[in-house]
């Protein structure tokens, strides 16, 4: 399957993962709801079709996820995936989740690619194949729509904590069913799921009305920071540990925050630069209409959907960063 991208689930896949009595899940860093909601919900189908489970995170669950059913399963420490790996011997198969490439793996990618078969299950447009099977499917809503289909295909069962978990991710890739990438087939699993007892209201509650006064607090200096240009046609908005510090906030309480700037009615491209630490910066993209921001992300060796994307730098600031990337969107418009 190399270099290609499968829109139908591989046979292979199923059988690898049926026939391995321990099973390894990954996702990528700093995972977003589609990731985690992945992770857990498939888990719990492997859960229900007797396979030993083992999941893995290079850092524990956001504040943001906490209310995830079992999201306090995955572990962090790489010794206690070394010892799952090395008892299950030759029986495993290592499963990426919503990874778009290897390097989103993290820093212990070589030792993880290390297990075969190596199975890879992801919707990003600008995906790079890596693993031994892939299911790489761009035309899907989210990564957690493409565990409901595989779920199915293992024959293995959809328990509320899995629904719940799967009907989170769906949520939080379409923007609540707002984006383009959402299709009838993403409603008829989102109803699926609403069967199995999932409450939208709430999921809702747990994603869009859990800002603590620090989170609020950070929006506003972000929101201080909103800069327009191409008549008004974009929006940049950025973040600096200063104002982590100041606002006491924490790095993953930006998430959604790209959505204020992306809401202006004549705005099509949205900019969120984001500076971890001097000298790492990450940047989203948010468009609407034509716009590919994933082929902006890209000449920055990142990566995403037409829609949605982003990159990271290092050795540069913010200011440097984003007088790239406009230039780059500017292009892009015209």
């Amino acid at each position: 399957m190399k270099g290609t991208q499968e829109k139908i689930l591989p046979q292979e896949i199923v059988k690898a993962i049926q026939s391995a009595g321990n099973v390894v899940l990954f996702t990528h860093t700093h995972p977003d709801g589609d990731a985690l909601g992945s992770l857990f919900g498939f888990a719990e189908i492997l859960d229900s079709l007797g396979k030993n489970v083992f999941c893995f995170l290079e850092e524990p669950v956001s504040h943001l996820y906490d209310f995830l059913p079992q999201s306090d399963r995955a572990s962090v420490a790489f010794d206690e995936y070394l010892d799952f790996a090395k008892t299950a011997g030759e029986d495993i198969v290592a499963v990426a989740l919503d990874c778009g490439d290897s390097d989103r793996l993290g820093k212990f990618k070589g030792e993880f690619l290390k297990v075969t078969p190596f199975v890879v299950v992801d919707h990003h447009q600008s995906h790079r194949d890596f693993g031994t099977m892939r299911w790489v499917a761009a035309d899907r809503s989210s990564t957690g729509e493409m565990v409901y289909e595989l779920g199915l295909a293992l024959k293995g069962d959809i328990t509320y904590n899995c629904a719940y978990n799967l009907y989170v991710a769906i949520c939080t890739d379409t923007g609540s069913f707002r984006y383009e990438c959402t299709r009838p087939r993403t409603m008829q699993v989102a109803a699926e799921l609403l069967e199995r007892g999932v409450q939208a209201q709430e999921v809702g509650g747990h994603l869009y009305d859990n800002y603590s006064p620090e989170r609020l607090k950070l929006l506003e200096m972000i929101l201080s920071t909103m800069t327009l240009s191409s008549s008004d046609t974009v929006a940049f908005i950025h973040v600096s540990p200063q104002m982590l510090k100041e606002s006491g906030a924490t790095l993953q309480d930006v998430e959604g925050f790209i959505d204020f700037p992306r809401s202006i009615r004549t705005v099509k491209v949205a900019a969120f630069v984001k500076e971890s630490k001097p000298g790492v910066v990450a940047v989203s993209l948010r468009a609407k209409g034509d716009c590919d921001v994933a082929a902006i992300a890209k000449e920055f060796n990142g990566g995403g959907h037409r829609s949605a994307a982003g990159f990271r730098c290092l050795d540069k600031t913010i200011a440097e960063v984003q007088r790239e990337v406009e230039e780059k969107i500017h292009m892009a418009l015209k």
